[in-house]
């Protein structure tokens, strides 16, 4: 209780609770646009229960892994070499995540452009995706941001209370934008096309970051910032354009 009370009144640990609840948010923004583009293929009576579910798996796996802060911190040791690059366990995740989400994002994009045809390599079984596949997928992201994010999360602290409290926050966040930003995506099918681009240039600097390339994340979400806003102005004029029609 006295260590708490003295993290309190620690001005250095206010700055740092304030800086990592924003690096979460942010982080979670990755998070959540995938979460939102995979429960839109849902039935509409499903989509905001697969939503809470998916955002809770990610609160859970994010809890449980600050209980593992040791384990976790030992996953960016090396556990072998190739190409001239020691690849630990932290390494080999993000390569597999990014991967994933590169074929998941193409596979988005490749159906929004060309329905797929019987036979395509892309074609599922069906045009929904099944709840179970919903949050099987989810739970895959859930994992890679949630060790990435944890990861993060110890380079900046090594107050375990702070960690806690910023991803509770991040999580609130998430929880309270998820439907609108679900909505928004469904809505405008043109943000369709752009949230899918954030998640091939997401994947790709996973897969970079895991073959240790360092990628600055203030590049990346102004990137996304700019497109966003683009998008937004094409928005505002398609709108005024309907309404002088």
């Amino acid at each position: 209780m006295e260590a708490l009370l003295a993290l309190a009144a620690d001005p250095a640990a206010w700055i740092a609770l304030a800086t990592l609840v924003a690096m979460e948010i942010v982080l979670g923004i990755d998070n959540l646009i995938f979460i939102s583009i995979i429960t839109n293929k849902l039935p509409a009576a499903q989509q905001g229960r697969a939503r809470r579910i998916g955002i809770g798996l990610a609160l859970v796996l994010r809890l449980a892994l600050l209980g593992t802060v040791a384990i976790i911190v030992r996953l960016t040791a090396p556990v072998f070499e190739a190409f001239g690059h020691g690849f630990s366990w932290r390494d080999l995740i993000l390569i597999a995540g990014g991967l994933f989400l590169v074929w998941k994002a193409t596979k988005e994009i490749h159906h929004n452009v060309d329905p797929p045809a019987e036979g395509d390599m892309f074609a599922g079984k069906g045009a929904r995706l099944g709840f179970g596949a919903a949050i099987a997928q989810i739970l895959v992201l859930d994992l890679v941001f949630s060790i990435d994010s944890i990861i993060t999360a110890v380079g900046m602290t090594p107050h375990v209370p702070i960690m806690v409290i910023a991803v509770l926050a991040a999580v609130t966040v998430m929880l309270l934008a998820a439907d609108p930003l679900a909505r928004f995506i469904q809505g405008n099918p043109t943000v369709v096309m752009l949230a899918l681009g954030f998640l091939l240039m997401i994947g790709m600097t996973l897969i970079a970051e895991g073959f240790g390339a360092h990628v600055p994340k203030g590049y990346i979400y102004a990137a996304m910032a700019f497109s966003t806003l683009v998008e937004g102005l094409n928005i505002l004029s398609r709108r005024a354009r309907r309404r002088q029609g």
